[in-house]
């Protein structure tokens, strides 16, 4: 393939004027079974280009582990971007926000409390560099100086609204070169932010949903000369769990849309289409408020969720046809999706009384992080012996994120980091009795200073004004559900439980999993995890990729943390219930 090559005039590949025609596609938010359908579906619209961040935290889980393979095959979806005739941009991090849990920076790098993340703390730096040479050297080939596709690659991630330390910027693009990227780098900023982001010789590109003639000049204001692009053009937004669906006027998107391409600039769609943020892989963000992201991430983009072409779809079509040639092709035509029906989860498993099927115990004298656990997502249980009877309060520092307080197996309350809430008082019944918390990482932060995100029970626990004992921390990944003793459930289980059915399907499709009824947990099909639900809303739906159910039987699983309607049922509908909108 052509080589992007920058000049006071703009881009140019091969000698040849060029404007990049990108939009945001991750990868990792969709599944790898349709990657092809996405992609060609991009081209249709009159992209040239695709987008894509890199999560560190899925690629490297562990320091001494690296993953590329399955849903993280990048070599594979950049195979198929070449063959749909598109070029990529690949921003690999370290950091990249995308409301994804933690910003793609892996939680064990928490593990060491005085590390400082985004930095050039020479722990960080030496982990980021590990991490690029995993990364890096298998993708040499898909390099566009090799005839791959990526055309250039992004310096870390809005910089300038985190810190001004351009020596940080530097040293990680001396990190990419010397790992053999040898296309174009190019750094993303806010308007606000592009000073104290922006790093000298590298191509700084600006981000922003509306003004674009404004925001341009701002850009222009700051490089004199070269290619003027937005690296993020928000044409939606993503929602947050309590507040209502976000959604832009397709006309008016366009309008913005023709103002930017009218001066000359390219630009890459946030989001092209958005997909899914599968099991537990949220952020969330945190400005004195805890906010967790919802599942979906469907950001009201061209491609919805089940990646359909929406009014967005068409309306962007027609105005790059102004500007550059489109296929001539139809409307790609909405996916077939599974007939309506209804299941009943007929079998049951409690998970307090099953909690030991699902990760070993560690004792210690304080209730462990997650970090310290090597966990990742998902749960930790605590437990404590109560050593009197009758009044006690528990007093918890820092909740992280969600707590769900039991003595004796009986629920006595909820603490929410959302609320701040931190005291609970309740009766303790007998000597001996079990205190037991069960903490739900909700998603760790993903932007600005709040990356610092451990989770579980933090600071001082105390009961009645004296620290317990001991403790033992339970790590509950929820990686295998598989060990779970199912049995038929007779009566609404009290407390968390997973509820089983197996149904069957003739000609998988699409679908979209309704909890009408349910009040809070996740849920998984055939092993995959489709992700969480929260009666909180807006989200009422958990969108079902037809890859991930088969021909003939199909588990699904449901976690309840709370309680089910009496019928335990759930369905399956053609359409998504992502919530009310603002008006």
């Amino acid at each position: 393939m052509p080589q992007l090559q920058i000049d006071q005039g703009g881009f140019t590949l091969d000698g040849a004027p060029f404007r990049l025609l990108s939009g945001g596609l991750h990868y990792f938010r969709v599944h790898p079974e349709q990657w092809a359908d996405r992609l060609r579906k991009a081209r249709l619209m009159g992209l040239n280009t695709v987008e894509t961040y890199v999560p560190w935290n899925l690629h490297q889980p562990r320091p001494d582990r690296f993953l590329l393979d399955g849903g993280l095959d990048l070599p594979r979806f950049l195979e198929l971007a070449a063959a749909e005739g598109l070029y990529v941009l690949l921003r690999p991090g370290p950091y990249i926000c995308a409301e994804w849990e933690g910003g793609g920076l892996p939680s064990w790098l928490l593990t060491e409390p005085d590390l400082r993340l985004r930095s050039r703390d020479p722990r960080f730096l030496a982990a980021v560099d590990d991490y690029l040479e995993r990364l890096i050297t298998p993708l040499r080939p898909h390099l566009a100086g090799q005839g791959g596709p990526i055309l250039a690659v992004q310096v870390e991630n809005e910089y300038g609204a985190y810190g001004d330390d351009t020596a940080y910027l530097e040293d990680l693009a001396g990190l990419l070169r010397r790992h053999g990227v040898d296309v174009p780098l190019f750094t993303c900023d806010q308007p606000a932010d592009l000073e104290r982001g922006a790093l000298p010789g590298v191509l700084a590109t600006a981000n922003f949903g509306s003004r674009s003639a404004r925001h341009l000049a701002e850009l222009r204001a700051q490089r004199p000369d070269g290619p003027l692009m937005t690296s993020e053009f928000w044409i939606g937004w993503f929602d947050r769990w309590g507040a209502q669906h976000t959604v832009r006027d397709p006309d008016e998107a366009a309008r913005e849309l023709d103002e930017l391409l009218a001066t000359g600039a390219s630009v890459n769609f946030y989001m092209f289409h958005g997909g899914t943020n599968f099991g537990f892989t949220n952020g969330a963000n945190d400005k004195h408020t805890y906010r967790p992201t919802v599942t979906s991430y469907d950001y009201d983009a061209p491609l919805d969720e089940a990646g359909d072409p929406t009014a967005k779809y068409a309306a962007f079509r027609d105005v790059i046809a102004k500007y550059a040639p489109v296929p001539d092709a139809p409307l790609p035509s909405p996916g077939r999706k599974l007939a309506p029906r209804t299941v009943e989860l007929t079998e049951c498993a409690q998970l307090l009384a099953n909690a030991a099927t699902l990760g070993p115990a560690t004792e210690a004298r304080r209730p462990l992080t997650m970090e310290e656990l090597e966990q990742d997502f998902g749960f930790v249980l605590y437990e404590t012996e109560l050593p009197r009877t009758g009044p006690a309060l528990l007093e918890i520092e820092q909740v992280r994120d969600r707590a769900q307080v039991f003595v004796d197996g009986q629920p006595v309350g909820v603490l929410e980091r959302e609320n701040h809430e931190h005291t609970l008082a309740f009766t303790v019944p007998r000597a001996g009795a079990t205190l037991t918390v069960l903490v739900e990482n909700q998603g760790r932060v993903n932007y600005g200073e709040g990356i610092h995100d451990r989770k579980g029970l933090l600071g001082k626990v105390l009961l009645d004004g004296a620290e317990p004992a001991g403790w033992t921390s339970r790590p509950l990944p929820l990686t295998r559900l598989d060990t779970l003793p199912f049995a038929p459930g007779v009566r609404t289980p009290v407390g968390p439980a997973f509820h089983r059915a197996v149904f069957d399907v003739a000609d998988p499709a699409d679908t979209f999993l309704h909890l009408d009824g349910w009040t809070k947990g996740n849920a998984w099909i055939n092993g995959f995890p489709l992700g969480r639900y929260w009666s909180r809303g807006p989200q009422r739906s958990l969108y079902v990729p037809a890859p991930v159910l088969r021909g003939g039987a199909n588990e699904l699983v449901v976690l309840e943390l709370h309680s089910a309607h009496r019928a335990r049922t759930v369905r399956f509908r053609a359409t998504a219930d992502l919530g009310p909108t603002e008006e």
